[in-house]
């Protein structure tokens, strides 16, 4: 197993059953720190239940993670929600809320919803690396659903975590909101030092922004590499079953699986 000095978080053998199907097999890997690592497949390859156990939501059936040379579930909940933070793909909310009320959840895991001087500091700090300011005393259930993510992210960048999970989190958003969630993404790793882990299904939105690739095909990882490498033609064809042309542009490839 690799040292925490270089991966704080890697899994190992990890195995994860529903009933009598397997979801997870003997998964086995390591985040790669400050860095945005994408994890891709098909649907039902296992990508959320792998995020699910790395973050401590869910509870696998066997093997190990290992965070900062711990095992993930020997952590206090308080001082695992310091170290890591998750954004799940529902985010429904029954509470009547401006958007600086939901950022400042952030900082429960240090003042226990009694904010200080400091915690709104970090508040304001999250709403302006956002770009939220000029609608921060708006309603969350009253935004679009571009603005509702932006301010969910800066929830969590306001918890001031060194890792961010996040479960699909361009789920339902149009063109223009996605660019803008993966542009803070890539600026929290960039300008934050962050490590930003998560699961993504379009696969452009993958290559452009995303560091490294963890590919997984019926509950295995397949490939596990730097997008560069993992974003060639035969390679997504035997994640995904069909056919891609790769295009260089500015030293990116777009894939074009569409006129194939």
């Amino acid at each position: 197993m690799e040292s925490a000095k270089n991966n704080p978080l890697i899994f190992d053998n990890i195995k994860k059953l529903y009933g009598r199907r397997t979801v997870l097999d003997d998964v086995s890997g390591a985040i790669a720190p400050k860095a945005i690592t994408s994890l891709i497949g098909p649907n039902g390859a296992g990508k959320s239940t792998l995020l699910g156990i790395l973050s401590r939501l869910l509870q696998q059936d066997g093997g190990r993670v290992s965070f900062y040379d711990w095992d993930i579930k020997d952590y206090g909940s308080n001082e695992l929600a310091k170290k890591l933070s998750i954004l799940r793909q529902a985010n429904n909310l029954d509470l009547k809320l401006t958007i600086r009320d939901l950022v400042s959840f952030g900082r429960f895991p240090y003042c226990k919803g009694r904010l200080s001087e400091l915690d709104w500091k970090k508040v304001d700090e999250a709403i302006a690396f956002s770009d939220l300011q000029d609608i921060q005393d708006q309603f969350v259930d009253e935004l679009s659903g571009g603005q509702r993510q932006r301010a969910f992210i800066a929830m969590i960048i306001a918890q001031d975590t060194d890792y961010i999970l996040l479960d699909e989190p361009l789920n339902n958003l149009d063109m223009k909101h996605s660019v803008q969630v993966m542009k803070t993404l890539r600026r929290l790793v960039e300008d934050l030092g962050k490590t930003v882990v998560l699961v993504i299904h379009e696969i452009n939105f993958a290559a452009q922004f995303s560091d490294y690739i963890i590919a997984l095909k019926e509950g295995r990882i397949c490939y596990n590499d730097c997008t560069d490498a993992v974003i060639a033609s035969p390679i997504l064809k035997d994640i995904f079953g069909i056919e891609f042309d790769i295009i260089e542009r500015h030293n990116k490839k777009i894939c074009n699986y569409f006129n194939l």
